[in-house]
């Protein structure tokens, strides 16, 4: 029988294996390749709201901002665009319907597979961050939380989990959460968010089970396009001022559907399929689009547009997992074929004459010097209705050689065709990319606790988002990445650590025309190199006593162009040096026995702004503290981030006027929780 419920999560800070969308199946000490798992427990103990906040746990993954709101932005070892996938699914680059930011609340765990993987096609070759979904368990379980804390903070949200039938067979889970704050900027809207997450499961049979899981989000939020650069920095302004309209909103719709169908044909063969519906739309309001910078005034040019967008995403796919001998050699052979069609609709328009400027360093500058306009006075700019078919067909055995020795060798297809169409000329275009895609790996483990591993990798992304000045498609990217490291395990079954080496190697990387600002026109940067290593470490040091801690360094910068100024240029938004801390521990008797209290910090070095760089954001280390009690079913807990309330600037990106985010200020926040 398939397990779909295994009980009430434990509280433990150590995750020997990882699924990673049903796409691996053994223990991570078995597998030839960086993984990271930040488990529900290290969620719950930062009381993260956000995905970027758990992203800081994550050696090598940086936080590049969320494109004004519309797209969750993330790099793995240097590589921006990283694949961000819901239970194995969607995660494509560019505009889609996994963009906005993916609610927390509902997620067991968060999986970062670092470097290139053939079981994952069309992805950036730093990695995959696989985000896994909360199952029905198939004991009782209710969970009822109400949180609180500064800027008008409020979530109350449940989780309700158990069987529906007295055999057992039929089990729910439903997740619900309300979220709303002000910004610490001087926008006049909150951030409003309403999510529901029903999933129900059937155990068709002794060997057969049935999910079907739905994900809806509706967010109201005020538009957020950070500040600008000035100089080789960014402008001495206070982080509270707004570039754009303080009124400026948006809302976004996104839904997720879709059923797992599992089945075992024995003990050694199964199969999995799984089909999703995704849809994401963002009508988009008029905004104030912060455009140009007179750094001998102060004067930030501004110009009214619009952009909204919407995606349909159908995806399917199919694997069979077998385990087989052929004499001494034993097999673990993993084949599947995936599936996709999207459908996006996206457009823009804006008004250049006459613009709307402000003065940057005014304490009260007059936003509506100009006033909005109406749609219709706005120019278009695009257009477009775009249709992306992909399929992927890929094979992986897992041999163990020896009981020490352990090699995975793989192969991938992928095939893409775009069709995209231009309402603006009428043009009509089709794109079609496809390649193969190796991978090879090997694991040594001298004794029991250690694994040495190398591994070998390519990856190939399709420019199907991207156009250049004359509206054609650009070539796809390809890459590769070899990794070699040590993962061992320093208590056995508590603490486990991983430390790797990786050199992963991009060509024909698109970026925005700096010559078009406005639109959706690109170029190819020819090639970009990202070497360095990252460390991990977590578990339980002792009864009660947890931790979780990284460590990254990456070199990444552009190694080949036709402009011969971006040559050696940092990656944008890429610190060099990066670090995460975070510790409980637990009183475990006594008359305070379940109090608990929790440390830690971000630090993050300097990141180079702009391609070639032009500009830098300063380091920061955040210092971040817990306090909580448990007692029986009841739980409170109280956070501080940013303990020390230091000024910092988040993330940066390519561009001076924005994407430059500015971080949030001492921040705290209180929870109460019952559980029965």
């Amino acid at each position: 029988m398939i397990a779909t419920g295994q009980g009430v999560e434990e509280d433990s800070y150590f995750v020997p294996d990882a699924d990673i969308g049903g796409r691996i199946d053994a223990p991570l000490r078995d597998v030839p390749q960086s993984i990271q798992v930040i488990p529900q427990q290290v969620i719950e103990d930062q009381q993260a709201t956000g995905l970027e906040e758990v992203l800081e746990n994550a050696a090598g993954v940086t936080f590049l901002g969320n494109n004004d709101g519309r797209i969750f932005e993330a790099a793995i070892r240097g590589f921006e665009g990283a694949r961000i996938a819901r239970d194995g699914f969607g995660g494509f680059p560019g505009f889609n319907a996994d963009s906005s930011s993916p609610e927390i609340a509902n997620l067991e765990r968060v999986e970062i597979l670092k470097g290139p993987s053939t079981l994952f096609g069309q992805a950036e070759p730093g990695g995959i961050i696989n985000l896994v979904t909360k199952k029905p368990l198939a004991e009782p379980y209710y969970n009822l939380q109400f949180q609180l804390g500064n800027r008008n903070f409020i979530s109350p949200s449940i989780d309700l989990s158990g069987p529906l039938t007295g055999d057992g067979r039929l089990l729910y889970r439903f997740n619900a959460l309300y979220r709303t704050e002000e910004s610490f900027r001087n926008f006049e809207d909150s951030f409003d968010r309403f999510f529901i997450a029903p999933t129900l499961a059937w155990q068709i049979g002794d060997h057969t089970n049935l999910t079907f899981n739905l994900e809806y989000t509706e967010d109201a939020d005020p538009v957020n396009f950070g500040t600008v650069a000035f100089g080789e920095g960014i402008a001495d302004i206070p982080p509270e001022r707004v570039t754009n309209n303080p009124d400026d909103s948006q809302e976004f719709t996104n839904l997720n559907i879709g059923y797992t169908l599992e089945h075992s044909f024995s003990e050694n063969w199964q199969l999995r399929n799984r089909f999703r519906y995704a849809s994401d739309d963002n009508p988009s309001g008029i905004l104030a689009l912060p455009f140009s910078l007179d750094e001998s005034t102060g004067e930030l040019t501004r110009l009214y547009a619009i952009e909204p967008v919407k995606s349909d995403e159908y995806s399917l796919f199919t694997n069979v997992r077998g385990k087989f001998n052929t004499g001494s050699l034993k097999h673990n052979l993993f084949f599947g074929v995936d599936l996709s069609r999207a459908d996006t609709d996206e457009s823009a328009g804006a008004l250049f004459e006459p613009d709307s400027p402000i003065d940057i360093f005014d304490s009260e500058p007059d936003y509506f010097a100009v006033p909005q306009p109406d749609r219709e006075d706005l120019s278009p700019i695009d257009d477009f209705n775009r249709t992306t078919d992909r399929l992927g067909i890929y094979l992986q055995d897992r041999i163990d050689l020896l009981d020490n020795l352990i090699l995975a060798a793989g192969v991938r297809y992928d095939l893409v065709d775009l069709d995209l169409t231009d309402n603006l000329t009428g043009e009509e275009t089709n794109q079609n990319d496809d390649a193969v895609t190796p991978n090879v790996g090997i694991v040594y483990q001298p004794i029991e606790p250690i694994s040495l591993y190398a591994n070998y990798s390519q990856s190939f992304v399709p420019n199907t988002e991207d156009t250049d000045v004359d509206g054609q498609p650009l070539e796809p990217e390809t890459g590769e990445g070899f990794d070699v490291g040590i993962k061992a395990e320093i208590v056995k079954n508590r603490l486990s650590a991983t430390l790797g080496y990786f050199n992963i190697t991009k060509q024909n990387v698109a970026v925005n025309d700096p010559n078009n600002p406005v639109g959706s026109v690109s170029i190819a940067t020819g090639e970009q190199q990202s070497e360095g290593f990252d460390f991990d470490l977590s578990g339980q040091i002792m009864p009660g006593w947890n931790i979780t801690a990284s460590y990254a360094f990456i070199d990444a910068e552009v190694t080949e162009d036709t402009d011969p100024e971006l040559l050696g240029s940092k990656l944008t938004g890429i610190p060099e040096n990066s670090a995460s801390l975070w510790t409980t521990y637990e009183l475990q008797k006594g008359s305070l026995q379940g109090l608990g209290f929790g440390a830690g910090f971000n630090f993050v070095g300097e990141r180079q702004g702009g391609l070639p760089n032009s500009f830098t954001a300063d380091s920061y280390f955040l210092t971040n503290a817990a306090l909580f009690y448990t007692r029986d079913n009841w739980q409170v807990r109280l956070n501080f981030d940013n303990l020390f309330d230091v000024d910092f600037i988040e993330s940066v990106n390519t561009s001076r006027t924005r994407f430059i985010y500015p971080g949030d200020p001492f921040t705290v926040r209180a929870s109460l929780s019952v559980e029965f």
